[in-house]
């Protein structure tokens, strides 16, 4: 999303799983005020560098990433697929699947702009990038006579306010931004932004924040009864200076990094993406996420077929692989993903279809709004306030 927040996508095809805490949709938002000139902003990930992804260190497809036929190359984040679902697709099409991680939407605009992306026939971006991917001109408008499943998208997905008509992109995962934390540590519940300012004495180095400017000031943004997208300088100014009040409180801004302190009660509060904090819990079971009840964000990671892609008619049989609900469905269960298609919601246990982390209600998201592009001078006042923040 802007410039330090157009962010949320991987997956490692047959070299899968990944580590338990892998960039998810949105890690690594950060951006600074060279990087928000030449980039609209983006979600978080995590260091992957390292892991066996079928690509080189450095991130970009291994030499073999030609558009052979029958080959598939996607740009994506962490944990949006498994093992079970690339050889499912493997299986049904004959189509090998190689997918390299990129830890934010920044990082892989970067790298798209620089031609460094030519192997890549799907992309996973955050939905305020694909506005500025489709604005830049690097997407494919999608012939929709090609795709199989868009009408069993929930209604809300299938116009979206960031690609009406879902003309350039379909929903991969989706999901919000809240508080993870230890109901026994922390003696009660929590119920929102507030309880980290009136607690804010016994929380000193207790409290980890996203790394990203748009979040962190659109939550304290929230909690002044203003728009988490505001264009209004003063009113960035009252929220940072509403942050420095709790300046004590954090330990440090993580998007990822954050799971191992608060498993082990060195922090006690932290600011997450939802999937994030599921996977977590998954584990640690007495942990709690909540969306704070004064709203927050939420956010959509799409899948799009970029102009250069060497491959569209793969592209469009993952597309379509993926549209179909039990393999929505499939992707939910395993991997706690929340998905857009209500024909994969519908095969869900009661449980899953029941639990409010993942599919938050009604009455929860409509008091969250989407992370939307401002103006580069509003940009630009939303940088250096976060840059004080963070390095006072």
């Amino acid at each position: 999303m802007s410039s330090n927040q157009q962010n949320r996508f991987d997956r490692k095809s047959a070299h899968l799983p990944l580590p338990r805490f892998s960039p998810t949709r949105r890690r690594f938002l950060k951006t600074s005020a060279a990087i928000a000139s030449g980039l609209a902003l983006s979600n978080c990930a995590r260091n992957l560098s390292n892991a066996n992804t079928g690509s080189s260190p450095t991130g970009s497809p291994t030499d073999s990433a030609t558009s052979a036929s029958g080959k598939l190359y996607i740009y994506t984040w962490a944990n949006y697929t498994d093992d079970e679902l690339i050889k499912g697709f493997q299986e049904k099409t004959g189509i090998q699947v190689v997918a390299d991680p990129f830890a934010s939407n920044e990082i892989m605009m970067a790298k798209m702009q620089a031609g460094g992306g030519s192997a890549y026939s799907i992309i996973y971006p955050s939905d305020y990038t694909v506005i500025e991917m489709r604005e830049s001109g690097m997407l494919t408008p999608l012939d929709h006579s090609r795709l199989q499943g868009l009408d069993t998208l929930k209604p809300k997905w299938q116009n979206p306010v960031y690609d009406r008509g879902n003309a350039h992109s379909i929903p991969a995962v989706w999901g919000t931004t809240g508080l993870i934390y230890d109901p026994q540590k922390v003696g009660k519940e929590i119920d929102g932004w507030s309880y980290i300012w009136d607690n804010r004495k016994s929380l000193t180095r207790q409290v980890t924040l996203i790394e990203d400017v748009r979040e962190v000031m659109g939550a304290t943004l929230r909690t002044l009864g203003y728009s988490y997208n505001t264009t209004n300088p003063d009113q960035i100014k009252k929220a940072y200076s509403k942050l420095v009040q709790i300046k004590p409180t954090i330990a440090s801004f993580l998007t990822t990094g954050w799971e191992d302190q608060l498993a082990s009660g060195d922090i006690t509060i932290s600011m997450v993406y939802s999937q994030d904090a599921i996977a977590l819990i998954k584990e640690k079971p007495n942990l709690k996420y909540i969306v704070p009840k004064t709203g927050s964000s939420v956010w959509t990671d799409t899948m799009v077929i970029p102009k250069s892609a060497p491959n569209p008619d793969a592209a469009y049989a993952w597309m379509n692989y993926l549209l179909q609900p039990d393999v929505a469905a499939g992707l939910v269960e395993r991997l706690g993903t929340a998905t857009a298609n209500q024909a994969a919601f519908d095969l869900l246990s009661p449980e899953t279809q029941k639990d409010d982390r993942l599919f938050p209600t009604e009455a929860m998201l409509s008091k969250c709004e989407g992370v939307a592009p401002v103006p580069a001078r509003i940009t630009e006042v939303y940088d250096q306030y976060w840059t004080r923040l963070t390095s006072s």
